[in-house]
């Protein structure tokens, strides 16, 4: 189905993809694995002629990238891309019209998965009215609706339930039994290793590990141990016997130096731990992934490293002039102060001078001044915020 040869974009000094090779074929769920900034992105932006790399091949069946493929493929990108303000059925049915679907086959087509999903209910709301778990929903609708021979997933579990996981977890499962190709890239490698049969774990752009999820797992043996336990199991990474500890609160993951210690593993940690599970077994997905991205000594240097305190945070005295009530005896002293200048100039240019309403406005200012002085030094008492109004 989708074939990607020695794939590589570079933008201005950072080379974004390196040397990515994929095949993924019919009815196959493909794992496209990394860190964050791995170039997993670029890679499926790429993959469906977003971007143009800089150099390698992409075909599909055989064939290179034309327009007419936009109708075989489904994309869930990772950034939320739906009109808030629109209508849900409106926003489904409206790209299910850009791929060409009719009006009779959109709408029947968004009913079903909107019912599918548990969202017929919420048809006619906007899509701002919907928590993040229900719009990551509507978009996967929106990718599967008209039936694509390759669906590519970025993020796909992101802001989903447990519930809501295992019912994209059998969709997905569903539309691979129908001959439907899928990528999808997601830092969770539980997911990966229950769904997918092949993976490809780009590092720095770079393909670091890929091949059949089974095969990769044989390649780092069966040196890990498992365990479940009551107690305080942090000196677990210290043991002379392990390699890297993955430790939890009761739960957690060695690699061991030598497999065959395993038995005086367990003599020497049942003095410590009440043991409930002793299981050798293959390393988990995200223990290979952590090895391989992180490496042992970055997490052991990390896990030495003690957490600093915090350091002192001396709150911001915020200053009374922002204080609302001081603004507003600030304004009202100053408009009376700028009225008595005004009429006493006034006077003093007429002919026939009568200083009552100037000497009344010195007064009022006067008034305003200590009123004004009144609400500084409450404002300064109370370490008011620029937010507290005159009522608070």
């Amino acid at each position: 189905m989708l074939t990607v040869r020695n794939l590589r974009k570079e933008f201005d000094t950072v080379i974004a993809v390196d040397g990515v090779s994929l095949d993924v074929r019919r009815g196959e769920l493909f794992g496209l694995l990394g860190p964050n900034g791995a170039g997993k992105t670029t890679t499926i932006r790429t993959v469906l002629n977003i971007i143009q790399p800089d150099s390698g091949s992409i075909t599909f069946d055989g064939k290179p990238f034309t327009p007419e493929m936009w109708n075989i493929i489904g994309y869930l990108p990772e950034e939320r891309g739906l009109y808030r303000k629109t209508k849900i059925l409106n926003a489904i049915l409206y790209f299910a019209a850009l791929k060409n679907l009719t009006p009779h086959e959109g709408r029947a087509q968004a009913l079903y998965w909107l019912d599918r999903m548990g969202l017929k209910q919420d048809a006619y709301r906007k899509v701002e009215e919907l928590s993040k778990g229900n719009q990551q929903k509507v978009q996967l609708i929106i990718s599967i609706l008209h039936r694509p021979q390759l669906l590519i997933l970025d993020e796909p579990f992101s802001g989903l339930d447990p519930v809501n996981q295992v019912l994209l977890k059998d969709v997905l499962m569903e539309l691979r039994q129908q001959n439907v190709a899928i990528i999808f890239s997601t830092h969770q490698m539980e997911q990966v290793e229950k769904m997918c049969d092949d993976i490809c774990l780009i590092n720095k752009g770079k393909p670091v590990l890929s091949g059949a999820l089974a095969d990769v797992k044989k390649q780092y043996g069966t040196n890990s141990v498992h365990l479940e336990y009551d107690g305080d199991g942090t000196f677990l990474r210290t043991h002379p016997l392990v390699q890297r500890a993955d430790v939890y609160q009761n739960y957690a993951e060695l690699e061991l130096k030598d497999i065959s210690q395993s038995s005086r593993l367990l003599g020497d940690i049942t003095r410590d731990l009440a043991l409930r599970k002793f299981e050798v077994v293959e390393p988990s997905l995200n223990s290979i992934f952590i090895n391989v991205v992180g490496g042992p000594e970055k997490l052991d240097e990390a896990a030495h490293k003690p957490i600093a305190a915090a350091p002192a945070v001396h709150a911001e005295v915020p200053s009374p002039w922002k204080d609302k009530r001081v603004m507003k005896a600030l304004f009202g002293f100053g408009v009376i102060v700028l009225l008595a200048i005004v009429m006493a100039a006034k006077e003093l240019a007429a002919d026939t001078q009568n200083w009552n309403t100037a000497l009344l406005l010195g007064g009022v200012a006067v008034v305003s001044g200590l009123q004004l002085f009144k609400a500084y030094r409450d404002a300064a008492r109370s370490g008011a915020s620029p937010q507290k109004g005159a009522g608070s």
